[in-house]
């Protein structure tokens, strides 16, 4: 199903999203979300490791390309303590309830 809004042309036009359907493999669900979100901050970490250390040897790298990788890796690993944290306080708001 496509919706089209006139006057907005191209952007207006939204294409079907996927279905979101429970999964009963190991790899979906809440725990597969997660384990894909550590792997990229993991990778954008990784990543600018690598541009650091390119630019020390004095290989090509730039120092305002470093700093964009750096900064990438810095913010994807705030928003993951961030999520930690909202996780961490669902548990022990889940915990103090009484049954």
């Amino acid at each position: 199903m496509s919706i089209a809004v006139a006057g907005l042309g191209a952007i207006g036009t939204l294409n079907d999203l996927p279905k979101l359907s429970p999964t009963t493999d190991g790899g979906g669900g809440f725990s597969g979300v997660l384990t894909n979100a550590l792997q990229q901050v993991n990778q954008l970490s990784g990543g600018a490791e690598q541009q650091i250390g390119s630019m020390l040897k004095g290989g090509g790298a730039d120092m305002s390309t470093v700093m964009i990788a750096v900064e990438k890796a810095d913010v994807a690993f705030q928003l993951m303590m961030q999520v930690r944290n909202k996780i961490v306080s669902a548990y022990q708001d889940i915990e103090k309830m009484q049954f």
